[in-house]
């Protein structure tokens, strides 16, 4: 693969943890503007050089901190613009709900012991109860007089623990019109439930809504399963793929007439993973649940399965755990091993992987996939028909930590394809740049990258907006 160098240009600074960055055009105007989201709850757009607030809602994210000091997986994490969004000012958003904080499904930290039946085979016991916060979908709309009102709930989602709640969560399928929502798998470590493979379960999934649908329900109830919904709202739900473990949204490219699907799914301990699809077959939600009230096994032709639990991209997931003998080795257990098994002939592969711990040297050792998007621009002309994918930060950058930027594409073969570093030119000195987030206009021909300087989103107003240049 060729070597790509490109420029980053700051669009805007000074901002707090930029978690979304779309275009698109407001009523009336003729130009695309850029949104940044941050994780606190605002939004703003780039108009006429400057910048603008269009929605604040940091009165109604829940306080976030938490108790690691700081860094949180919680707050503002989607927001979509209906592809009509010019006409009839409808938009949505994915956010944790303000005063919603449990204390988690689990009094302690998670580690699957295969020697430990009981660890295998956790259920997630008293959830109204035990568990940590609530996500919520909402729909809004831009009114005449420019002011954005919420107009209904779509979803309200009770979530086990912190982390792993997705991001850039929400996204519209040009395919279908539909609004495609990816949740994690709830969080902690190694899915200690098993949520992601369950049918049922709405966590470790990637979800169709049909916001066409008058469901009249202002107000839907709190749940974690599929089947705990009214019956009007299953019907507006289809389940596109399961086997998520946390994901930075989904990537749509046009070509030939069809769209080719990019999804990465966060890793564990060993590797982080870009999935790519053409075809599937999604499930209505009530499909789902009349198999399990009949205890029938769903028709899986074609629905896409990323193998997490079992599997950790292209490896049964492992327990990594130093070796006592030689402290620059590492064992590494199988955590899973009947569930990989099963899982080994119905999960897709990975179009890329890269690696936690990779010395070649023209690789990066990474911690977290936070952003996968489609290029196809013509200004930087090594990278078109490509997808880009940015990790939180690259091993070995401290003190001066610095997040990694690379591309990989489809082969025409269709196998397996290996990636490259894209280098950029900006010196951010002295200064953390964890990269956060990547973004892109309508019709892919840019790119946007959201850089922060510290992991921690109570460190305020230290994120920029970059645009990706030739």
């Amino acid at each position: 693969m060729r070597k790509v160098k490109v420029g980053l240009r700051p669009v805007a600074s000074r901002l707090n943890l930029p978690t979304v960055l779309k275009t698109t055009k407001l009523p009336g105007d003729s130009n695309e503007r850029l949104f940044i989201a941050t994780q606190v709850g605002e939004i703003f757009y780039i108009g006429n050089d400057s910048i603008r607030s269009f929605l604040d809602i940091r009165q109604q994210i829940l306080k976030l901190g938490g108790p690691s000091g700081g860094y949180d997986e919680r707050g503002l994490l989607g927001l979509a613009f209906h592809p009509s969004f010019y006409y009839n000012g409808l938009f949505y958003l994915y956010y944790s709900v303000a005063g919603s904080q449990g204390p988690g499904a689990l009094s302690e930290s998670f580690t699957p012991d295969p020697c430990d039946p009981n660890t295998l085979n956790l259920k997630w016991e008293n959830r109204e109860t035990q568990y940590d916060h609530i996500d919520t979908v909402e729909e809004w709309i831009l009114q005449s007089n420019g002011q954005p009102q919420r107009r209904r709930t779509l979803l309200n989602l009770r979530r086990p623990f912190m982390n792993h709640n997705g991001f850039n969560s929400l996204n519209f399928s040009p395919e279908t019109g539909k609004l495609v929502l990816t949740t994690g798998d709830g969080g902690s470590g190694h899915d200690p439930f098993n949520l992601s493979q369950n049918n049922l379960e709405i966590a470790g999934k990637i979800i169709e809504i049909d916001v066409g649908k008058n469901t009249s329900i202002n107000n839907p109830p709190v749940v974690t399963r599929f089947n705990e919904l009214p019956t009007t709202i299953q019907g507006t739900l289809t389940v596109m793929a399961k086997g998520v473990r946390n994901i930075p949204g989904i990537s749509f490219q046009r070509f030939n007439n069809q769209y080719i699907k990019y999804v990465g799914n966060v890793g564990q301990n060993l590797v982080e993973s870009i999935f790519t699809f053409v075809q599937y077959k999604p499930i209505p939600v009530t499909q789902l649940i009349q198999a399990s009230l009949t205890n029938s096994t769903p028709d899986n032709e074609g629905f896409i399965n990323f193998g997490w639990r079992g599997w950790e991209g292209s490896f049964p997931t492992p327990i990594i755990r130093e070796c006592s003998a030689n402290s620059t080795l590492d064992q590494k257990t199988i955590a899973y091993y009947n569930e990989s098994v099963a899982l080994s002939g119905s999960r897709i592969q990975p179009l890329t992987s890269y690696f936690h711990q990779d010395s070649r040297p023209d690789k990066f050792g990474g911690t977290a996939l936070t952003g996968v998007q489609a290029y196809m621009g013509n200004e930087i002309p090594g990278l078109t028909g490509s997808v880009l994918f940015t990790d939180f930060v690259r091993k070995g950058t401290q003190p001066n930590v610095k997040g990694a930027l690379a591309y990989t594409y489809v082969r025409a073969d269709g196998k397996q394809n290996d990636f490259s570093v894209i280098q950029t030119n900006y010196d951010f000195g002295s200064q953390s740049a964890y990269y956060v987030s990547l973004g892109t206009n309508l019709n892919q021909s840019k790119l946007y990258l959201g850089v922060y300087g510290s992991m921690k989103v109570t460190d305020f107003n230290q994120g920029t907006v970059f645009e990706i240049v030739p």
